[in-house]
């Protein structure tokens, strides 16, 4: 054991303290691997360098052994440090940082002073990370021995017994994660049903742990496909190992302390998540297969019809132009495509979709429809355009790269090309033009992994793949009733309606030859190590998308229903190790695509594909999950994942499922409870599924209703949480121990969770349950609904006779939510809504909060409002700065859990009128202050 020569980085005995895995095992192929040797140790003020090189013969288990190493350890903040292990050369692949840029260290950090501690063994190398007020071990690698090979690194932490972990997403499995035999693999996936067990859509290495002494946070910057393996050996010797098919040993280390600081730290590294515009948390609406624009504008009616606020109506890829094409230039046969940036001319014409658009505009509602990355090969403007400025991905011989999805044989983007980009802007302009297209508010990508799920690798035979791609047409039809206020083209024939708008066609470019290939972009830096097989690695990392685990190493298996991972792009990078960045790639062009057409505004999109870093574009929807009630309750700590720790607050699952039928019960249900999360939309699968749009059943209808119009009333609410999410991370959603770190009972809790800061939600999540056990903190609580008092005691309290349109709702005591007095039908109309705000006393009798307002659309905002509220038992204040007028007031204060009658209040020094309720604790006093300026309001006991 090495000590340094400076006081900066200090290496103790501890930590050798506890029990520590064996190094090696009779059964571990890599028993014979001897890990590194530190040299050439140097430190500054604030960072360390070494050279590492191999302690023995290489084992060259999975690939050649690296022989030398560089070590960098930099302090970044007193709360953060990075460590990475790289080869010195610079050759190995890195996560460029145009799509994940690092965070910029401090300027004056002293490792002295840091909360956490860099320590190390120099021979054979092994480092850990401690605690530095207290020794307490956070992370130890001397666990075994450290694996640097060509397409294989495996580096071993040892844990404490039972470790509260969570992270390692995306996944279904439970929030707190298990710790014997679990392997958490992240190889993004079209994961049709979520299932557990699996890799599924998005990739974010991260993990918190959390302990009754503290949380930290442990982030690997790594987009290889990889395995982390969680496990102990009959109880004792608890690790968790990163074996991954490449890269470098990058990490992060967090220190917290607290669970909230862990989210805002890890913010830090991978960027603050993006604000979305206010319009975003209305309720949205889809379905796939729509059989036409009269079947989305009668859904858009009868939600009306039914008095349920619909804000925002989606269409998927029913909307796209499926025809008969000839070939004959290609392959001399007919053939049914599906091409993204097109319309559908008989079911979707332009006309129609325009009148759609028009009509939901004029209504203050929204559109959105779906794009896919997959470009129909066919000479069509989208697909000519590409292939004129050769931004599709492409084989060794120059040729397109052809897959299948939705369209039948399709290309794919190559999101690294200089020229993508562009082109992205370009589709976009023209398709999504107000004049000449459809003028979409916001956008949904899908099938960006890259999905190629009809097609089995090697991929080699995509026509024969292609067979029922795309599915057929439903049959067409003349509207078939009257659509109430809609143009004339949605009435039946002879219907007396108002007149519609001329047609108008989509102005493309003429389509121009296609260039030849060029010749890739020459080999540099961090590209990747020469002479790998790309498509075959020998250690098999346990992709579901396999026919069998073993298939992702000699079987080509991480390749099966994707892009095929020996593509190379045209910088010269693999999708070998770009695979898991290709939706958070379509993300970001994505964006700027929306950006580049509506300038001033803010973009809502919607993916389905994320990497680490995501939320600073995008939002996520949590995929094709399962109308049944297991999928109801993961859709609980999927979203809190999400939001919570990887930094994607605007997420949401399918209500009411999306795959197989649901029932009127379930989807009364999960509408309660999707009202509770960020991102709130009802979606279902393609017929036969039945329909369940919330207007289809009275009970749904109602709970609907019931719950839209809290949603809506709490939409500020949520919106400031929200922007203080922007701010410096801090969740909008909270699993329960983030606010309660230190009640052991609730780290495992994950049907329960806070939305906000203040408002907890406990669904009941049994099908024909009337009733749910609800865990209240040592801590004062407040009915939503009657405002009554419940005194936690940190034991669960059961509530009965819920209704299937009832959901439990508590205010926390202590902290303030401003809300609206009432709903409305749309968000336009809810922001002209009076404010009313609730004090729930905390158990010292006082309360804080906050309340964020803006323009809710600009990128640029001109003004803000930002206002603090603070109750000190006797002096409610609001202060603030008032850049933005709302053009709304405070109408009044309602203070939760006065025990005893107030003898009166003033508002401003002036005798105010209040009201006591001596059963429900509640004291209201009448304000009428508009929401422009400081006052305050004292209640007299």
């Amino acid at each position: 054991m090495v000590v340094l020569l400076s006081w900066l980085l200090v290496v103790a005995t501890a930590v050798q303290a506890s029990g520590l895995v064996p190094r090696t095992s009779p059964s571990d192929p890599l028993a014979s691997c001897h890990g590194y040797k530190a040299s050439n140790i140097k430190t500054t003020g604030s960072s360390l360098t070494a050279d590492l090189s191999l302690a023995g013969a290489p084992c060259n288990v999975y690939g050649d052994d690296l022989k030398s190493l560089t070590l960098e350890v930099v302090y970044e903040t007193d709360d953060r440090i990075h460590v990475k292990i790289q080869d010195p050369a610079d050759s190995v692949y890195q996560v460029p940082a145009s799509v994940l840029p690092r965070p910029s260290p401090s300027s004056g950090i002293k490792s002295k002073d840091a909360n956490i501690q860099f320590k190390y063994v120099a021979s054979p190398f092994s480092f850990s990370i401690t605690r530095a007020k207290t020794g307490e071990v956070l992370f130890d690698t001397s666990a075994a021995s450290i694996v640097f090979e060509t397409q294989y690194l495996r580096l071993r932490t040892s844990l404490p017994a039972n470790p509260n972990l969570y992270g390692l997403g995306e996944h279904s499995d439970p929030f707190r994660l298990n710790t014997t035999n679990y392997i958490r693999t992240l190889w993004s996936q079209d994961a049709y049903a979520i299932p557990n067990g699996a890799n599924l859509y998005g990739n974010h290495p991260v993990y918190f742990e959390h302990r009754t002494t503290g949380t930290h946070g442990v982030f690997f910057l790594n987009s290889n496909g990889m395995d982390i393996k969680i496990s102990n050996t009959n109880g004792k010797d608890q690790y968790l190992e990163y074996n991954t098919l490449g890269g470098i040993l990058d990490f992060y280390f967090m220190a917290g302390p607290t669970p909230l600081a862990v989210s805002q730290q890890y913010a830090e590294v991978v960027g603050l998540p993006v604000m979305m515009p206010y319009w975003g948390f209305g309720f949205h609406n889809c379905r796939y297969g729509y059989q036409d624009a009269f079947a989305v504008a009668e859904a858009v009616y009868n939600y009306s019809k039914a008095g349920i606020p619909l804000e925002t109506m989606w269409t998927d890829i029913d909307y796209m132009d499926l025809r008969k094409v000839s070939l004959d230039s290609w392959n001399g046969k007919y053939q049914l495509m599906l091409q993204v940036f097109s319309l559908d001319p008989d079911r979707f014409p332009l006309k129609m979709m325009q009148e759609l658009n028009h009509y939901l505009h004029s209504h203050n509602q929204k559109q959105i429809l779906m794009v896919d990355p997959a470009v129909a090969y066919q000479p069509y403007p989208p697909y000519q355009r590409g292939a004129q400025d050769g931004i599709f991905l492409r084989r060794d011989n120059g040729s397109n790269w052809l897959g299948v999805v939705w369209p039948g044989v399709t290309v794919f983007l190559d999101w690294f090309h200089t020229g993508t980009q562009n082109y992205w802007n370009n589709e976009f302009s023209i398709f999504f033009s107000p004049k000449n297209g459809v003028d979409i508010d916001g956008l949904w990508i899908d099938m960006n992994e890259p999905s190629n799920f009809p097609c089995n690798f090697p991929c080699d035979n995509p026509y024969a793949s292609a067979v029922g791609f795309p599915p057929e047409p439903p049959a067409l039809r003349t509207p078939p009733r009257p659509l109430p206020g809609f143009p004339c083209d949605f009435q039946p024939p002879g219907t007396k309606c108002s007149g519609s708008k001329k047609r108008h066609d989509i102005e493309a470019p003429v389509a121009l030859p296609m260039l030849q290939v060029t010749e890739r972009q020459a080999p540099g830096k961090e590209l990747g190590l020469p002479g790998r097989d790309l498509l075959y690695p020998k250690y098999a990392i346990h992709n579901a998308a396999a026919y069998t685990y073993a298939d992702n190493a000699a079987g080509g298996g991480i390749s099966n229903h994707t892009v095929n991972t020996d593509v190379i792009h045209q910088n010269g990078l693999a999708m070998y190790d770009t695979h898991n960045l290709f939706g958070t790639m379509m993300s970001t062009a994505s964006r700027y695509a929306m950006m580049n057409r509506r300038s001033a505004e803010r973009p809502i999109i919607i993916t389905r594909s994320t990497f680490a870093g995501a939320g600073t574009k995008v939002g996520h929807w949590l995929g094709d999950n399962v109308s049944d009630w297991p999928h109801y309750q993961w859709s609980i700590r999927t979203m809190m994942a999400f939001a919570s720790i990887y930094q994607v607050p605007m997420v949401g699952s399918d209500v009411c499922g999306y795959a197989d039928n649901t029932t009127e019960q379930l989807c009364a249900r999960w509408a309660t409870l999707g009202a509770f999360s960020p991102f709130y939309r009802d979606h279902n699968g393609y017929p036969p599924n039945i329909p369940q749009e919330f207007y289809q059943w009275p009970s749904v209808t109602a709970a609907a209703k019931k719950v839209i119009d809290i949603r809506y009333r709490l939409l500020d609410y949520i919106y400031t949480a929200l922007y203080q999410q922007t701010v410096d991370g801090t969740p909008l959603v909270n699993p329960m121990f983030y606010l309660y770190p230190t009640d052991a009972n609730t780290f495992g809790l994950e049907l329960q969770y806070f939305y906000g800061p203040s408002l907890l939600v406990s669904p009941v999540t049994e099908e024909n349950a009337t009733s749910v056990g609800v865990y209240f903190p040592k801590d004062i609580f407040y009915d939503w609904f009657t405002h009554a008092a419940v005194q936690g005691k940190g034991s669960t309290i059961q509530i009965s006779n819920l209704d299937i349109t009832d959901i439990p709702l508590h205010y926390r005591g202590g902290v303030i939510v401003p809300q609206r007095v009432k709903s409305a039908m749309t968000t336009t109309e809810l922001r002209k809504q009076d404010f009313e705000i609730i004090i729930p006393l905390g158990s010292d009798g006082k309360a804080s909060g906050q309340l964020y307002l803006d323009d809710g659309l600009s990128l640029v905002q001109k003004g803000t409002t930002l206002v603090k509220f603070a109750f000190d038992g006797k002096t409610f204040s609001m202060k603030g700065n008032y850049g933005f007028n709302a053009g709304v007031k405070v109408a009044r204060i309602v203070f939760l859990g006065f025990k005893s009658t107030p003898s009166g209040c003033s508002v401003d020094g002036q005798k105010g009128s209040g009201n006591h309720n001596s059963k429900t604790g509640d004291y209201t006093v009448t304000v009428g202050k508009s929401l422009s300026k400081d006052f305050t309001v004292v209640v007299n006991h």
